[in-house]
């Protein structure tokens, strides 16, 4: 099963259109326009069709966490603590 085969059962699955995809690459910083996206999901034999890198698909899943959940929230950082008694 090659990325282009997830990608396009995950569109069908999640029932998202091509706007909606854009927005959610957007998410993790990742561009891309509505044709570019298009080339994914036409047919091998197509000579617009263009092969889905691992980037994307990449890109694609972790935008789509941030959809579906929402974003991380930020860890709080602690301060060290010491058990050496304050001098006075």
């Amino acid at each position: 099963m090659t990325n282009n085969d997830i990608f396009k059962k995950l569109r069908v699955a999640l029932k998202l259109r091509d706007d909606e995809i854009v927005k959610i690459l957007e998410l993790v910083d990742f561009r891309i326009t509505k044709s570019e996206l298009g080339a994914f999901f036409r047919k091998e034999d197509h000579p617009k069709y263009m092969e889905c890198g691992d980037q994307i698909l990449r890109n694609f899943l972790n935008g789509l966490v941030i959809h579906l959940r929402g974003p991380m929230p930020k860890k709080e950082i602690k301060q060290p603590t010491t058990n050496k008694p304050l001098k006075k």
